[in-house]
């Protein structure tokens, strides 16, 4: 069976894939994404810086290279002889060299520098910065004459460092992206280690086990998990001990009236059906079902199933559950009902399981104080009291009264299945289960109070 749940979810974990490279691709995308995303915005900046430096090399460049050039046009005595521009001094390094031209207000060129050419300065005469395909020009005008100087700068240097700038930052980008997300996976791994130690510890609890799970040191994260697993395995361990104990009380509270209905019957069956034994026989069904309902609310009762929280008006319940009552006339003669004015205030709980606890005293209380007279009754600011004016119960058995099979005397039904419903109702809400024997101000008889916070 394993390791055929093993296959059938092998190809499903196979395209899920594991939580650590999971984390280690996002975080790794999300880490390259966000340095191209810096590596950009430094280009552009780089970019922007570059321009602005070249361009303020350039400017001044020009305005020192006008008054060399200015002073090679004026040395020059002979009178040209075509409209050629004379040609500058070599420079005396030519990786150095300027490229410039001086051109007088009719566009001819006085002076060119030995690398310039016409394509170079094939823009408008204008003071400024223009831009040609492979060079930036920028041109600067004589003060007080009719002389401009153009100076080129090529753009193919400009693109050259920020490429360089761009290839320094993307280099190691490629370079740690890898080592990045082979340190990722290992910090992930381990620091998701203690996921795989609650997987395992889940994995082993099972019906004979409902511990809880320890995770010492664990993330606030893994903590809240366990925490809430904690919680699922309190109330399944809950929901197994009710499981269990109605198994017990069942085998318990059941196998005398079926025995007892069974006897009957096989006398009625030896004796020709007798009706005695026949009635006899339904007197035990009768137990045997009475006591069944009770071990299904004391079922209900111990699982919490469904309790609410919700306002409810004790008089009515009160009142609800002593018509029930008043409907068999003989209980009816022995029965009173005492509410308090003026009506007290709604409290929270579940009205069922609180008719079930209130119905339970009543019952107990009709049983044993017959042919006594019992009283319902309502007190402030939130009591439900049920007293009988029978013979009471000694103060040692007083204690003893919650316990699920306590028998009181020779009474086959005994008190305890009754109060032992009521006692765990009563701590469903918080409250409390007081029982006195002799009530408050009484010589004899029996008292049990709810008393609602």
């Amino acid at each position: 069976m394993p390791e055929a749940q093993a296959a059938a979810h092998g190809p499903a974990r196979r395209v899920a894939g594991s939580l650590a490279g999971r984390l280690t691709r996002t975080l790794v995308l999300w880490t390259g994404a966000v340095w191209l995303a810096g590596v950009l915005a430094v280009a552009w900046y780089v970019d922007r810086e570059i321009r602005y430096n070249f361009d303020n090399e350039l400017v001044e460049a020009a305005h020192r290279m006008f008054d060399i050039a200015l002073t090679q046009v004026d040395a020059t005595a002979e009178p040209r002889q075509s409209d050629a521009p004379r040609l500058a001094r070599p420079a005396l390094f030519q990786e150095d060299e300027l490229i410039y031209q001086l051109v007088d207000g009719d566009t001819r060129v006085l002076l060119r520098s030995a690398g310039a050419t016409d394509a170079m300065f094939d823009v408008p005469l204008a003071p400024g910065f223009q831009d040609l395909r492979d060079w930036r020009i920028y041109t600067v005008r004589h003060p007080t004459r009719a002389l401009y100087l153009q100076v080129a700068d090529p753009l193919g240097e400009r693109r050259s460092a920020v490429n360089r700038t761009l290839i320094g930052l993307l280099v190691p980008l490629v370079a740690v992206l890898p080592l990045l997300g082979l340190g990722l996976r290992q910090i992930a791994r381990r620091e998701l280690r203690g996921l795989a130690q609650l997987a395992d510890a889940i994995a082993q609890r099972g019906g004979a086990d409902l511990s809880p799970i320890a995770l010492p040191g664990a993330p606030r994260e893994l903590a809240s998990v366990a925490d809430d697993v904690n919680r699922l395995l309190e109330r399944l361990a809950h929901a197994l001990d009710v499981e269990r104990a109605l198994a017990a009380n069942a085998a318990h509270e059941l196998r005398t009236p079926l025995t007892a209905a069974r006897l009957r019957l096989q006398t009625a069956l030896d004796h020709g059906l007798e009706r005695a034994e026949v009635e006899a026989a339904l007197v035990a069904l009768q137990a045997l079902a009475h006591r069944s309902e009770k071990l299904l609310q004391l079922s209900r009762a111990e699982s919490g199933a469904a309790l609410l929280r919700q306002p409810i008006d004790l008089a009515r319940l009160a009142a609800t559950v002593a018509e029930e009552f008043w409907q068999d006339e003989a209980v009816a003669a022995r029965l009173d009902l005492r509410l308090p004015e003026p009506p007290l205030a709604p409290v929270a709980g579940d009205l069922d399981a609180l008719a079930i606890a209130l119905r339970n005293l009543v019952e107990n209380a009709l049983r044993h104080a017959a042919p006594a007279r019992v009283l319902i009754e309502l007190r402030p600011p939130a009591t439900l009291a049920v007293r009988d004016e029978g013979p009471g119960i000694a103060p040692d058995l007083l204690q003893t009264l919650r316990q699920r099979h306590m028998r009181h005397a020779g009474d086959v039904a005994g008190y305890g299945l009754g109060l032992s419903i009521v006692a765990t109702i009563a701590r469903q809400h918080g409250a409390r289960l007081e029982l006195a024997s002799p009530p408050p101000g009484h010589s004899h008889g029996f008292e049990a109070r709810i008393v609602l916070s």
